[in-house]
């Protein structure tokens, strides 16, 4: 492959990290403008949370199938229409005069946020090589981690000063700006075609996107209907039959959406597992450990968010540390079965947190649950995508990233749905509200704790062996 000249590279890394710097800190920023949003657009709390739950939903549904349309199309082009898409539903979003709207228009934005991760990992794969590579990816799980970490502190401030529409404004100010690059990019990325598969799978894309959308929907509301209501068992066995028809399909197509030929390749599945522990064993605690503090321990909400610090600063430090220590000669394999022993014992040392306990004491838990999805972050997807054929980039990239989301949706509708149960049957019993909580958190540590050592597990037994799909 012609290399770039390395100004040219800076171009096309920056590029990229500022489009996916924009999609994480819209999830995660969007949450903290919901109250002000209902009470400018006279919303309920049902409507008000599809504004987050359709980006999600949106974006796991079509990340596979904007990877697999990259490699046919390529990975620029994709990766411009998806940031053009975004910018277009950020707009409509700034301006939307109903939730509805901006319920639809968050959907729209999720398709193209799909299209920024999916191509955007697969351009990185394409544009560098070596040691330059593992270092783009660090940085790609680096800024991947800021957006997560800063979109509540970013959106905040917006909120009270600027009003809520400003949130999606400035993320299509920033999209824009990608935009404008993206010729300059187009000109320096030589990417190869799968010239086997010159059209997309219509029929399997279409298949595939029901499928997700029967589970991704069934577990958003899963917590609400109950996971045994008939709505939530009927589109999970939906989704199943949904798949099962999808992998028929791809058996016998000639050009299927996905290529179950790269799914052979044991070490590339225990590479795309890894995320999976992370969603179990990190995103769970990121996203439920701040209650925790407030219910249980008794802090502010700026104290909650202050000591949550302590779990996001490793996922922003690490990811180029686990990128240098494979440079000077550490085996990938090493420093990933690190991070997920970090996420094992970090979740079981989240067991010593209780009512009185001090930051201090909090810090090496969090710390070390931190480092669990930091030292992996990036190097993950550096390492799946080496293993995948060069013209097959974008629909590796696909399949990881639906990994990745798919299991965060599960990850974090289960663990909720979990707690809230345990915690209302030990209410039952003459239990404290905080207590019933502190002792169901506790109970799903366990649990958590065991996904991570039962997927580590897999990832030693897949990762032997590494060969090129």
């Amino acid at each position: 492959m012609q290399q770039t000249a390395p100004a040219r590279q800076g171009l096309t890394l920056a590029v990229v990290l500022l489009a996916v710097f924009v999609v994480p800190t819209s999830i995660s920023g969007t949450a903290v403008a919901l109250p002000a949003i209902g009470a400018d657009l006279h919303a309920g709390s049902a409507s008000l949370q599809w504004v987050v739950n359709a980006f999600n939903l949106a974006f796991a549904c079509c990340t596979l199938v904007w990877g697999s349309l990259a490699d046919r199309i390529g990975r620029v082009r994709a990766f411009t229409i998806g940031a053009a898409i975004f910018t277009a539903a950020s707009v409509a979003c700034a301006v939307t005069p109903h939730v509805y709207v901006l319920d639809a228009a968050r959907a729209v934005a999720g398709i193209g946020g799909a299209a920024i991760f999916a191509c955007g990992s697969a351009i990185i794969s394409t544009a560098f090589d070596g040691a330059a590579r593992a270092k783009a990816f660090a940085l790609f799980g680096t800024v991947a981690g800021i957006g997560v970490a800063l979109g509540p502190t970013v959106s905040g401030p917006a909120v009270d000063g600027l009003g809520w529409r400003w949130i999606f404004g400035l993320h299509a100010i920033a999209l824009a700006l990608v935009l404008l690059c993206l010729p300059a990019v187009a000109r320096t990325v030589e990417e190869p075609r799968d010239t086997g598969a010159p059209r997309l799978d219509l029929r399997g894309a279409a298949v595939f996107v029901l499928a997700m959308l029967a589970l991704t929907y069934a577990i958003v509301q899963g917590s609400q209907w109950g996971w045994t209501a008939p709505g939530t068992l009927g589109l999970l066995v939906v989704a199943l039959v949904l798949l099962a028809l999808f992998t028929a399909h791809s058996r016998r197509t000639e050009a299927p959406l996905l290529d179950l030929s790269v799914l052979r390749n044991k070490a590339f599945l225990a590479y795309c597992l890894v995320p999976v522990a992370a969603s179990f064993g990190f995103v769970t605690q990121l996203t439920y450990l701040p209650t925790y503090l407030t219910t249980v321990a008794g802090h502010s909400p700026s104290a909650a968010g202050a000591t949550m610090l302590l779990l996001t600063l490793p996922v922003l430090a690490l990811p180029l540390t686990g990128a240098q220590l494979v440079q000077r000669g550490t085996p990938a394999t090493a420093v990933i079965l690190a991070s997920l022993g970090f996420l094992v014992v970090g979740d079981l040392a989240l067991l010593l947190l209780g009512p009185d306990t001090s930051t201090l004491a909090m810090a090496v838990p969090m710390l070390l649950t931190g480092a669990g999805m930091g030292l992996s972050a990036g190097l993950v997807d550096a390492q799946a995508l080496a293993l995948a054929d060069p013209a097959k980039a974008g629909m590796a990239a696909g399949f990881l990233n639906t990994l990745r989301l798919g299991s965060e949706a599960v990850a974090v509708a289960v663990f909720g749905s979990a707690v809230a149960g345990l915690a209302a049957g030990r209410q039952g019993t003459g239990t404290s509200p905080a207590a019933a909580y502190d002792s169901a958190f506790h109970t799903l540590l366990w649990a958590m704790a065991a996904v991570c050592a039962a997927l580590a597990a897999a990832v030693v037994t897949l990762a032997r062996g590494e060969r090129r799909a």
